[in-house]
């Protein structure tokens, strides 16, 4: 077995168009096996990503690489127009098995089979497996649900048999059955798998974890679990440290002072015995000169001291974490609690929901719950049997594939584009409240992690103005991490509108205090669930 790490970092730089850097001399190598990445939204996990994978040039610095790499991007769900076949990786070899089908003799057509006679029969199996056999690979992505379409190109990604391959958030969208499915591909994954997720689950299979933390990189053994109880453990040492660095310059500020009164204090005396006595002007001069000597000698050392706790408590300070919290402060939409809001019905069954109700649209992937979304938002039917309605004009939605803003312009664009009335302060204000401050307001959308891209698209429906009376958020915590997904369901819980969320994240769930589940079957029935008592 070979030594060498399957990916080294060489003083790695990147610096946006814009000019925000993003990392910088970044040094460290990857183990090989199972490794899960983390790290705060916004630490460069993404971009560090597509630096290996060479879907971004750095800036300075270099990637070097054992082996080939595969790669899955965290916005795959994007790509609408590409057929399952060539999610799967397999389109160019398909094809050219049709035209050697049809006779031809072409060698760069043979080049393609390779030794891949079989693939039909070995992607057929695959979609078996997994529960997809039903899929063509015709298909347009565009009209599989995103839990497909991960599981899919997560799926093409093991055919391809990279001996590394990179994974961007590749549980977004999957339900529990689903995310089961993953997992027992990973569990199996030949190669180093490298992984970026807020999947607690996931983080768990991994057999090492490496941590993207204030511009450096820093490799823990073991999964999630492991890394968290260590880096706990290290904080609690931190923060004592830091104690007792803050105790220590106390003392030493408290001497320098005690210090200072004596040298008053003497300096006065001698100044009244030289007045009183007779001593010669010379003699006087003399100690004088002595006495203001030595009181420099002792503040210097003194000031040393303090100068020196002063260090101290930075250098303790820095080793203390610091979470920064969403803070949000929602408006009061002014729903009265009878009003009828929307409708959602199936053939058999219909369900009405009325005031400032807080609903969780459940069931498995396909079932149609984000098509439901979209065409209670667009008006359009569906070919299912499932339909809705919305009775009010103030509403916010948030797509689960995030679209509708502009990748190209900055992020203060978009939400101005939105709030034409608001200033450029309050936006300011409102996307700080988000975490997102200083340069990262001005940075072009596309350029923003998944998680502050997900918050930019959130500011958008907060600003809004008058306030939306119902909010439908179609996989709000894609993305996210897991601080971050807390931090948005205690926002949420503020929220006195109503609220219709559809999420495969079932802690995400359990914590907005939701009312009740409208929950969706394969075979597009409607059933009303409330949630288990905590």
């Amino acid at each position: 077995m070979s030594l060498t790490p399957p990916i080294t970092l060489h003083n790695l730089s990147f610096e946006w168009p814009s000019g925000q850097r993003a990392l910088t001399d970044l040094d460290g190598t990857f183990p090989s096996g199972l490794v899960g990445l983390t790290g705060r939204n916004g630490s460069g996990k993404s971009t560090l990503l597509k630096l290996i994978a060479g879907r971004l040039t750095p800036t300075s610095g270099s990637v070097e690489a054992s082996a080939p790499i595969g790669y899955l991007p965290q916005m795959i769900t994007l790509e609408k127009d590409a057929t399952v076949a060539q999610l799967l990786g397999v389109d160019a070899v398909l094809t050219a098995l049709k035209a050697i089908e049809a006779g031809s003799v072409e060698p760069a057509d043979f080049d393609a089979v390779g030794d891949n006679w079989d693939v039909e029969a070995r992607v057929e199996a695959e979609l078996n497996r997994l529960g997809l056999g039903q899929v063509s690979l015709d298909r347009k992505v565009g009209s599989l649900s995103g839990g497909e379409t991960m599981l899919l190109a997560v799926l093409g990604l093991r055919l391809a048999g990279h001996e590394i391959t990179l994974l961007d958030e590749p549980t977004n969208n999957l339900d529990q059955p689903t995310r089961a499915l993953l997992y027992d591909l990973v569990q199996s994954w030949k190669g180093t798998l490298i992984v970026v997720s807020h999947d607690l689950e996931l983080l768990e299979l991994m057999e090492h974890t490496v941590e993207l933390h204030a511009g450096e990189l820093r490799v823990f053994g073991g999964p999630y679990s492991a890394y968290l109880q260590q880096l706990d453990t290290e904080q609690q040492a931190a923060q004592q440290e830091a104690k007792t660095a803050q105790a220590t310059l106390k003392v030493e500020k408290r001497q320098r002072v005690e210090a200072e009164t004596k040298l008053a204090r003497a300096k006065r005396k001698g100044r009244a015995e030289q007045l009183g006595g007779n001593m010669p002007r010379i003699l006087a001069n003399s100690l004088k000169q002595k006495a203001e000597s030595n009181a420099g000698k002792m503040r210097s050392g003194l000031d040393g001291k303090v100068e020196s706790a002063q260090a101290k408590v930075d250098a303790a300070d820095k080793k203390v974490r610091t979470v920064e919290h969403i803070n949000l402060d929602l408006p009061d939409p002014q729903l009265p609690a009878g009003k009828n809001v929307a409708i959602i019905s199936s053939q058999t069954t219909q369900q009405i929901i009325q005031g400032p109700e807080r609903v969780g649209l459940i069931g498995p992937n396909g079932s149609g719950k984000s098509t439901l979304l979209r065409q209670m938002i667009s008006g359009d039917p569906t070919r299912s049997g499932l339909k809705g309605e919305i009775y009010l004009d103030r509403v916010g939605f948030l797509p689960q594939r995030l679209v509708g803003l502009d990748d190209q312009v900055s992020t203060m664009d978009n939400v101005a584009a939105v709030a034409p009335s608001a200033s450029s302060g309050e936006i300011r204000n409102m996307l700080a409240r988000l975490l997102l401050r200083g340069a990262s307001a001005d940075l072009p959308l596309g350029s923003l992690s998944g998680g502050e891209r997900f918050r930019v698209y959130l500011s958008t429906l907060l600003l809004a103005e008058p306030p939306a009376q119902l909010l439908i958020l179609d996989e709000p915590t894609n993305n996210l991490d897991i601080d971050s997904v807390r931090q948005l369901a205690e926002a949420l819980q503020a929220y006195r509108g109503a609220l219709l969320v559809v999420s495969h994240d079932q802690r995400f769930l359990e914590q907005l205090n939701l009312d009740y589940y409208l929950e969706i079957s394969a075979q597009g029935t409607l059933t009303k669930s409330y949630p288990n008592p905590v």
